[in-house]
């Protein structure tokens, strides 16, 4: 019955269905993450935030990611894809809206916590909606639809950056949180339009479902689908099996850790230009518009890449394009060309860069498992990533704050060592691509799948 998908040459409608919903997914997903830089920015004054609160908000949502992506993954390998993308849904657009019930006395804690559940469902959703889109398209479109699908993460942020520069001002501050609610309507798209993953099913024996998914995604009928004698139903596998992988661990632990100077930046980046550049928050909000249509750009483009030219060549020249921008935002922070902010500029560049890597990095995490694995794998792999969302956020606000770290200002001598610190999350993920990389480029899912379990380090399969 796969071989069906497999031997595609288009996409249907009804795949593009399930594309759009994990598309909408993500740009929703991101802009209820990203929020939380632009009202920061607008509270910062107003509440007093030292630089320490400040990042306790920020890396909050990290905390919540790393258990967040293991829980989520773990489920959506023992209950079904379907379920978990709506449940994941609900999660992080729910404790997005209760952050406009803020209190102002101790508020920090307040949105901390609701960040930290925030973090929970962004990283459940990330988990599970690559690997069903994934398990409804032929190889030959798998690293384009999962590059597609990851660069609306750069939308949500565009939004979110919009939502600051001209709502902000108007709605304040808790209407930007109550704006987060409506990811929860996207739940009914869902219901509706994506069905569970036929790639699953057969796992589960579910031979009928499976033909009815797969009638589905090809628009024609469950009767013109042979089915196979019988399937072999397979029990869930136990999330420590992971381990009989030990290079696909390290893989996906090494490159998921490139996040770690992307979100670090992102989250900062509004309340670093309104301090270095002395200019308010809904112009800093409007400067990182065009941040985010960089990063949208660099995901569409590097979209292609990895159909092209590999997922390894593609994953190490977007990492080391990170690593030139970041280094030259450090050193020069406070140049101009004629009126425009170099830092500025750098963090478009970098965007591009960063944003492609991710295009690239969060669709390979799950190819290089197997089946009964993948979103489990990519749990893993997100969660440890996720840990970048603490330590970016902890380690710029100990470095960009310098000795005075207790009164939010921003010392433009500390930015070359912060954008080091950053620089180096990128190198690692780079060198791990080099050292470890796993090529999947035209390989099924079934292919990888029995390399996996003929070789679990897929050492001798990948050479090639």
């Amino acid at each position: 019955m796969l071989e069906l998908l497999e031997r595609q040459k288009r996409l249907t409608v009804n795949q593009w269905k399930i594309i759009s919903a994990a598309i909408l997914g993500d740009m929703l997903d991101f802009f209820d993450f990203f929020l939380i830089g632009y009202v920061l920015a607008f509270i910062v004054g107003e509440w007093k935030l030292t630089f320490l609160q400040s990042g306790t908000i920020l890396l909050a949502a990290g905390i919540g990611a790393i258990p967040g992506a293991f829980f989520w993954g773990w489920m959506a390998d023992r209950i079904g894809r379907r379920k978990v993308f709506v449940a994941t849904v609900l999660n992080f657009s729910l404790a997005t809206g209760l952050m406009a019930a803020s209190p102002d006395q101790y508020g920090w804690l307040f949105l901390a916590f609701c960040r930290m559940l925030v973090g929970i469902g962004v990283a459940g959703m990330v988990t599970v909606d690559l690997p069903l889109v994934q398990e409804f398209v032929p190889s030959s479109k798998r690293g384009f639809v999962g590059g597609i699908v990851t660069s609306t993460i750069s939308v949500g942020g565009a939004l979110g950056a919009a939502a600051g520069a001209y709502l902000g001002p108007t709605i304040g501050w808790r209407g930007l949180f109550l704006i987060g609610l409506v990811p929860a309507l996207m739940t009914l798209m869902i219901r509706a339009w994506v069905p569970e993953s036929p790639r699953w099913l057969i796992c589960r024996g579910r031979r009928e479902d499976a033909r009815r998914s797969i009638a589905w995604a090809l628009q024609t009928g469950p009767n013109e689908i042979e089915l196979p004698g019988a399937l072999l139903e397979q029990r869930h596998t136990p999330w420590r099996e992971l381990f009989k992988y030990p290079r696909s661990v390290a893989l996906v632990c090494l490159t998921g850790l490139s996040q770690t100077s992307g979100v670090g930046l992102a989250l900062w980046a509004p309340t670093l230009l309104v301090l270095l550049l002395k200019i308010t928050p809904a112009e800093a909000s409007y400067l990182m518009i065009w941040v985010a249509v960089s990063a949208f750009v660099g995901r569409v483009v590097c979209s292609f890449l990895p159909d092209v030219i590999g997922r390894r060549p593609s994953g190490m020249l977007t990492c080391l394009g990170g690593v030139a921008t970041l280094i030259i935002a450090g050193y020069l922070a406070n140049a101009y060309i004629g009126s425009v902010s170099v830092f500025w500029m750098m963090l478009m560049a970098h965007s591009f860069f960063g944003g492609g890597s991710y295009t690239i990095i969060a669709p390979y995490m799950a190819e290089v498992w197997p089946v009964g694995l993948r979103a489990s794998g990519m749990g893993l792999g997100y969660g440890v990533g996720n840990l970048g969302k603490i330590i970016s956020p902890l380690g710029l606000a100990l470095i960009v704050g310098g000795t005075n770290i207790i009164r939010p200002e921003a010392s433009v001598d500390a930015m070359i060592p912060a954008m080091f610190f950053l620089a180096f999350w990128a190198a690692l993920a780079a060198a791990a691509f080099v050292v470890l990389g796993i090529e999947t480029k035209g390989r099924s899912i079934e292919e990888i799948d029995t390399a996996l379990t003929a070789k679990p380090a897929l050492a001798k399969a990948s050479a090639a």
